[in-house]
């Protein structure tokens, strides 16, 4: 049974959370970040339209807007989402998510680009 946790920034600044069941996260897989998607694909009121800016997988790997496809490599980070280096000019070898949503992935973040007449709320 696969759970899908959507976090959504409103423009107002407040995060409205959302749970998605094995059926209804099929919309969004194949999905990148950056993408601007239809809030009706996730049970949203008509009218939302939402940009996806990351997530994590069910391991807790962040998702990496450069990293292309599913896979999970280690990279040689030096910032960014994955790892915040204790001093300037640190590097080091983690494990990241690619930037396409699959079945793996636990949580989507997303931002709100464009409102709707009914507040989400």
């Amino acid at each position: 049974m696969a759970k899908m946790f959507i976090n959504i920034g409103t423009k107002s600044g407040k995060a409205v959370k959302k749970i998605l069941e094995d059926d209804d996260c099929t919309p969004l897989y194949g999905k990148k970040i950056g993408d601007v998607i239809d809030g009706t694909l996730i049970g949203l009121p008509e009218g939302y339209k939402l940009k996806i800016t990351g997530g994590s997988d069910h391991d807790g790997f962040p998702m990496r807007w450069d990293v292309e496809g599913t896979e999970r490599p280690k990279l040689l980070l030096a910032s960014g989402p994955g790892y915040r280096p204790d001093r300037k000019g640190l590097r080091r070898r983690k494990r990241v998510r690619g930037n396409t949503i699959a079945q793996d992935i636990a949580q989507v973040n997303m931002v709100v680009v464009e409102e709707g007449s009914d507040p989400l709320e």
